[in-house]
């Protein structure tokens, strides 16, 4: 029984996460992040969910992982590297109780996103990027990029996976 709600809580957790995503606004075309120049790339709130996460510790946040039909044909093939053009979207936001469902369900149990955190992405070109496996990384908060200190340690953090070409996230069908 308690698994059961458990499941319950995390569809009812995500299930906000997606409404949200549907409700919230875009800043496409706005500001480019430093080092790499990549923009927020209009329309990626509509591409395909990879996957979904809550991170505990001092992030303590719900996340969706969307891709492009670039990345989304690579994750559904199985393909590594991923081919140039393939771009892997991570939206953060805050995670909070739900007072709404936790009536519902008589307890607290059910969490929600909150206030967004943050965007990232990861852009694949091989040639452009070169000098960081192949990928570009950009950072941004209500539209606004991310300082050059920032994204410079986002290279090192996915380096030690090499092996998932330097990307986090698996495909969850």
């Amino acid at each position: 029984m308690k698994t059961i709600a458990c499941l319950l809580g995390v569809v009812v957790a995500l299930t906000g996460v997606l409404c949200y995503m549907a409700g919230a606004p875009g800043y496409a075309g706005e500001e480019a992040a430093p080092i790499f120049g990549i923009k927020i790339p209009p329309g990626y709130r509509d591409w395909a969910v990879v996957s979904v996460a809550h991170e505990e510790g001092s992030n303590n946040d719900l996340r969706a992982v969307l891709g492009n039909d670039v990345a989304i044909k690579a994750y559904r093939e199985g393909r590594l590297p991923f081919p140039d053009g393939a771009i892997i979207a991570r939206l953060a936001w805050s995670y909070v109780s739900s007072e709404q469902n936790n009536k519902v369900f008589g307890r607290a149990q059910s969490f929600v996103a909150g206030a967004p955190i943050n965007v990232q992405f990861m852009v694949k070109n091989s040639v452009k990027y070169a000098t960081t496996g192949g990928w570009g990384f950009a950072q941004f908060k209500d539209g606004k990029p991310a300082d050059e200190t920032t994204l410079k340690t986002c290279f090192p953090c996915h380096e030690p996976f090499k092996a998932g070409d330097l990307v986090f996230t698996h495909y969850s069908p």
